[in-house]
């Protein structure tokens, strides 16, 4: 916390600019603000400063203000950091100030008129090109235009000089003009990425070193590719460009966007217009968008480098996870990454699943298991890359909506061999189907689950699957059969009557008895019965027989349930006494 001490006297007066009562211009409520700040009359500054935001100020004059006052923006710095009374409004304050830098930084009129001064005194052009320096990206269309335009030939030269002297921040537009037509711009992009001299553009030089048709180009990205880092010549565009892919994946702090604001450009080349655009998008999800886009470029190269189909649905599902709409660029009816992952195939999406789970990246790790879920076999499920299976580590990984669905996956396909973790797939099912951390996960997921996992576990029993003992999912199906829930009741019974286990068969007993049950759970209860009767003979208690008599010879109940009790009274094969009494009770002579 900032007090009156904290500051010499000829700080405080260095500060004071105006009065003490609130000003009407927005230099009076700067000064008033900054001056009540340093004095620690934060109810008095606070007010000031609401009224510089209330004003909406030009915010290129308000940068001014701060320029000229440098130890008054340095005050307002701190409080942001370390003031609980100022801290709202000195942020706001503070996004005003380089909303107006990005406005300076950012205008056409001025980088233009900054490039035109690269070819006047040698005084000008340090100053153009400082400025054009702090300009970064968005000075590039402006300079390539000025080099493509015939009538500029005079500034040609300046401009080329200056062109590397941007900086790294020139690399992602200068790397999408390599795809113009004009051979001598191209040829200056070249060579400026060369002088630039980071690693970054690699994969677009070598990608103009394979294909270009203009010799001269490709001997300038191989002079360009040596002076950065000569041994990338051996390794193919393709490669490059994966492994580009991959840091923006990782988030490598070299790649990142301009942190001072908070969207990032991703820079594209229009081959109709032949020129540069750009298209802003969140930081949330940039890297990713990046990744994708490096990946599209490693598939253009070779469109056999498979991993990095991998790595394109990973960052895909990565980027929505930030649960914000796909930039515009992406198009109308763009398909979501669920789409392109199912379509994909189990070997790319066990690629980006071992990705997910090494990074403990929950989102894209359940992306994935449920897209192998849709489209992969029992053997496409114990994939291997390397030493790994990843869809069977899935089974143990941290997150419970992963494992839920890595065991549903698994359970679907069918497993027929036993494998490290097999056990594990029943457990999970039984966990589903208790509806087990409906608190973490939300009660509507965990209701999905469970409707899920009964269906997966009656598909084991159909095929009478050997590799899942579905004996230890018991206890389960019958809490499940005794819900007032028929769509799960109604697999869970027919599940149950797979089981060999006198409780299996007597459970689907009390649900076709169970009044309280609708027509369709009790029918629904008799069928299972009747076919629990059948694979396992009688496994009921005397006087539960006696019940389905009583059901039976009634003349009171629904015709349909008579019937279905009569079949299973009949798939019961019971001896002839109790036949014989059913018989002779309708008897009329």
């Amino acid at each position: 916390m900032l007090n009156s001490g904290s500051l010499t006297r000829t700080a405080i007066l260095a500060l004071l600019t105006c009065g003490v009562v609130f000003g009407q211009s927005l230099e009076d409520n700067w000064g008033s603000f900054l001056h009540y700040t340093a004095i620690s009359r934060f109810d008095l500054a606070k007010g000031h400063g609401e009224q510089i935001v209330a004003m909406q100020p030009d915010p290129t004059a308000l940068l001014d203000l701060a320029e000229a006052n440098p130890e008054g923006y340095q005050l307002l710095l701190r409080m942001h950091a370390d003031s609980d009374e100022l801290r709202q409004i000195s942020g706001q304050v503070l996004d005003l100030i380089e909303q107006g830098r990005f406005i300076r930084r950012t205008d056409p009129k001025i980088i233009s008129q900054e490039i035109q001064r690269l070819s006047t005194t040698i005084r000008g052009r340090i100053a153009a090109e400082e400025r054009l320096r702090n300009a970064g990206e968005y000075a590039i269309p402006y300079m390539l235009a000025a080099l493509a335009d015939s009538d500029r030939k005079n500034e040609f030269a300046f401009v080329t000089d200056a062109l590397p002297k941007i900086g790294p921040g020139a690399i992602r537009p200068l790397t999408a003009a390599l795809q113009m037509d004009d051979s001598a711009v191209k040829a200056e992009v070249i060579r400026a990425l060369g002088r630039i001299g980071t690693m970054e553009p690699l994969p677009h030089l070598k990608y103009v070193l394979e294909n270009d048709r203009s010799q001269t180009c490709r001997e300038l990205a191989e002079s360009a590719i040596r002076q950065i880092d000569s041994g990338t010549l051996q390794v193919p565009s393709a490669e490059l460009f994966f492994r580009l892919g991959e840091a923006y994946y990782n988030k490598h702090d070299v790649l990142a966007p301009p942190a001072e604001l908070d969207f990032a450009n991703v820079w594209f080349w229009d081959a109709d217009a032949q020129a540069l655009v750009r298209e802003d998008v969140s930081k949330a999800y940039f890297n990713e968008l990046m990744t994708m886009r490096c990946c599209e470029w490693a598939l253009k190269a070779d469109a056999g480098l498979g991993k990095s189909i991998g790595l394109w649905i990973a960052a895909f599902f990565r980027a929505e996870s930030a649960e914000m709409a796909m930039p515009e660029y992406f198009g109308a009816g763009h398909a979501d990454a669920h789409t392109y992952a199912t379509t994909a195939g189990p070997e790319y999406l066990h690629q980006a699943l071992e990705r997910a789970l090494k990074d403990k990246d929950a989102y894209v790790a359940l992306g994935t298991v449920e897209a192998l879920a849709v489209n992969a076999g029992e053997k496409s499920l114990l994939y291997r890359i390397g030493t790994s299976q990843p869809l069977a580590e899935a089974l143990s990984f941290e997150d419970r909506k992963v494992r839920y669905s890595a065991a549903i996956a698994f359970a679907e396909a069918g497993p027929v061999t036993e494998f490290v973790g097999s056990n594990l797939i029943i457990e999970h099912l039984m966990a589903a189907l208790n509806q087990e951390g409906a608190d973490q996960i939300g009660s509507e997921l965990a209701q999905d689950y469970a409707m899920r996992a009964v269906q997966a576990v009656y598909q084991l029993a159909l095929t009478r699957n050997r590799v899942v003992d579905l004996s230890l999912a018991q206890a389960a199906l019958i809490r499940a059969t005794e819900r007032a829930w028929p769509q799960m009741q109604m697999p869970a019974g027919q599940t149950l009557a797979h089981l060999s286990s006198p409780d299996a068969q007597r459970a689907l007993w009390a649900m076709a008895m169970n009044e309280a049950n609708g027509l369709d759970v009790r029918l629904s209860a008799f069928a299972s019965l009747t076919l629990s009767a059948k694979l396992n003979a009688n496994l009921l208690l005397s006087g539960q027989i006696d019940g389905l008599y009583a059901l039976i010879s009634s003349t009171e109940a629904d015709p349909q349930l008579r019937a279905g009790a009569a079949g299973a009274f009949g798939a019961l094969n019971l001896p002839s006494e109790r036949v014989k009494t059913l018989i002779l009770d309708q008897s009329k002579s």
